[in-house]
């Protein structure tokens, strides 16, 4: 182990402990964030790195990613890109096995898609009769299988930190009961995307929870961002700053619950 810039010390490739203004040596819990490189993703990587968090923020191009750059850049180390792309399996595992050994205390599914057209614009409401079922394949690989591959590829990483945690970003969309009343209807593909991706969920907090690993879904609210577009409820930063708060105060008896970014919890 060596000490690094901003008194951080180092384990392979990286940082577990950190100074702090005391000169007193502190364990970094550590995330690993998708769809780190815009909206929601990006803001999670912002508070957690301002929260002294080791930041694992993945994306499909880091390369490109401007702004994700400009936080690794002045991070010290504390936050290093990585890529994923979910519908690449390969590149999940890769990350993976680079990270060997590493305690992941929160794994943290942000990634994901809604179809090639969003909610509020002309057709994006994903109607009967118009379904693409090309584009309906892509949101369940991106949706669907790729938490599930996530989890799968990294639980011996989350099992090994202190704190245990899967984090997978869904929607209210996703529960069955309130469809026609809450949420209306049509959405058809990225709406059932979501209510698979809450029963794999909650499956994974059943097969999981003999080895301490606290599992949920978690609704972030209507959020303006690219996905949600700009008629949408709420302002990012109240979703992410609700989704964080959550996600500290989770306990292992909140395992399999379908949670909100306001702390609220839905009906599947």
């Amino acid at each position: 182990m060596a000490m690094g810039r901003n008194g951080l010390r180092w384990l392979g490739n990286c940082p577990t402990t950190k100074l702090n203004s005391q000169g007193q040596v502190f364990v970094m819990p550590s995330v690993l964030i998708t769809g780190a490189n815009r909206g929601l993703g990006f803001g999670l990587v912002q508070l957690y790195a301002a929260d002294g968090w080791r930041v694992l923020a993945c994306c499909r191009n880091p390369d490109g990613a401007t702004e994700l750059g400009g936080v690794v850049a002045g991070s010290g180390g504390a936050v290093t890109a990585h890529k994923i792309d979910m519908e690449d399996h390969g590149s999940i595992d890769a990350v993976a096995q680079d990270l060997k050994g590493q305690p992941i205390d929160l794994l943290l599914n942000v990634a994901g898609y809604y179809g090639r057209v969003i909610m509020t614009e002309p057709g994006g409401r994903q109607e009967f009769g118009d379904s693409d079922y090309e584009e309906w394949a892509r949101i369940y690989r991106i949706n669907v299988m790729g938490p599930m591959k996530m989890a799968e590829a990294f639980v011996e990483h989350v099992a090994a930190s202190d704190q245990k945690k899967i984090v997978n970003i869904t929607s209210v969309v996703g529960s069955i009961a309130l469809i026609g009343q809450a949420t209306g209807g049509a959405l058809y593909g990225y709406r059932a995307s979501k209510a698979a991706l809450n029963a794999v969920t909650r499956t994974l907090a059943h097969d999981l929870k003999p080895r301490g690993i606290t599992v949920v879904p978690l609704h972030p609210g209507w959020a303006r961002t690219a996905m949600g577009g700009p008629k949408a409820a709420i302002a990012p930063e109240e979703s992410v700053t609700g989704m964080k708060r959550v996600i500290d105060a989770l306990k292992p008896t909140d395992s399999g619950n379908f949670l909100a970014y306001d702390g609220s919890t839905l009906p599947w």
